[in-house]
């Protein structure tokens, strides 16, 4: 189902998260819960994955992590401070304690001049150790390539931020 790459950055992350005690949680947008299900695809995921939220709507992300519907109309949802919110959002609403968020652009439509289609911002949170953003611009074919790219990523801002 996943990439040779992404199941070994799950797995490495499971394993460091592991040593650590840390338990992660994972807001998603354009990548639709790809980052929580590879992190699921791994045996003793249980271990350390607390929980995952899917909020590709705007509104999804007002209610379920408190990112203010005017920073959304202002900035748009594919955006850095988007991005900070939602993972800030993911660690208030979970017993997690770190946080990735990750909003974009997949396509193959949606894009514009100043975000164009394989436009990702991806924010992580770790309780006491504050919020990191990157974005990224994935020049790629298709939206699966998108995904796959934005999934890989996240794995890596989370081991990044957990080691």
């Amino acid at each position: 189902m996943f990439s040779l790459e992404i199941v070994t950055l799950a797995r490495l992350l499971i394993d460091e998260a592991r040593e650590r005690s840390l338990r992660i949680v994972t807001a998603e947008s354009c990548t639709g819960g790809l980052v929580a299900a590879a992190i699921c695809s791994i045996p003793g995921a249980s271990d350390v994955f607390e929980r995952g939220f899917v909020t590709y709507t705007n509104r999804a992300k007002q209610e379920m992590l408190g990112v203010p519907g005017d920073l959304i109309a202002d900035l748009g949802a594919v955006s850095e401070p988007v991005a900070r919110m939602m993972a800030e959002g993911a660690l208030e609403a979970s017993n997690a304690h770190v946080a990735v968020a990750v909003t974009g652009v997949a396509g193959p439509g949606g894009g514009t001049p100043l975000k164009p289609v394989g436009t990702v911002h991806i924010a992580t949170a770790r309780t006491n150790h504050g919020l990191q953003h990157r974005s990224e611009l994935f020049d790629c074919e298709t939206r699966a390539e998108i995904q796959e790219l934005a999934v890989q990523a996240a794995l890596q801002a989370l081991r990044d931020r957990i080691s």
